[in-house]
């Protein structure tokens, strides 16, 4: 059976017509980290592609493991090639939680999880724990990030077996505020030590995809 709209074939015997145009999404990039300090992707360096090429760039987050307890995972882009990174963005974000022992929660975050036009690092996960079953996995999309018309969106979304046995459904999402265009972006584990009373840096193992779609 064939699917006609306006005199195109859209699908024949239960297949999209050869004419019509459909989204790729391509794997461009594995890191595997081991106790890194910063995972980064670059354009054009080591094989990466982060320019016009995709309207969207996709980051796949597997087993991601932090080498201490309240591990906040984070990220942050540049418009120069990885000189520097710090663009301001404003984000809002969300969690669900759901006990081991029961006992859930649903909130908005708001705090240090939300950026007000600040360049400090986006919080995409916290409170990730370091046993050895313990890690997060999820996904972060940028859209058109080498526009140099618009501000750049993204969203992610993660799940994260907590330090304390919880498991956290996590989403935020928010905007770069550049109009420049971005080719690099990079990820990076802290934690809170409870001695100082602040963040502190930690190390990232565990697996980062990068794909394209167009």
């Amino acid at each position: 059976m064939g699917v006609i709209s306006a005199g195109t074939t859209m699908l024949d015997g239960g297949a999209l017509d050869s004419g019509i145009p459909a989204g790729a999404m391509t794997l461009i990039k594995t890191i595997t980290a081991s106790t890194a300090s910063t995972v980064s992707f670059v354009d054009g360096a080591s094989s990466v592609v982060f320019d016009d090429t995709y309207k969207s760039y996709v980051f796949k987050m597997i087993d991601i493991h932090p080498s201490h307890d309240l591990g906040r995972f984070e990220f942050q882009v540049s418009t120069n090639t990885g000189s520097g990174y710090g663009i301001s963005s404003t984000t809002t974000a969300w969690e669900a939680t759901n006990k081991e022992g029961a006992g859930t929660a649903l909130r908005y975050l708001g705090g240090d999880n939300d950026n007000s036009n600040s360049t400090d690092y986006i919080n995409i996960g916290y409170n990730n724990g370091a046993d050895n079953d313990q890690c997060m996995a999820g996904q972060l999309e940028i859209y058109n990030p080498a526009s140099t018309t618009f501000v750049k969106n993204f969203q992610c979304k993660v799940n994260n077996y907590e330090y304390s046995n919880n498991s956290m459904h996590f989403h935020g999402s928010g905007y770069f505020n550049t109009t420049s265009a971005i080719d690099a972006i990079q990820f990076r584990m802290r934690y809170w030590n409870s001695g100082s009373g602040s963040y502190a840096s930690s190390t990232i193992n565990g697996i980062i995809k990068m794909y394209g779609i167009k």
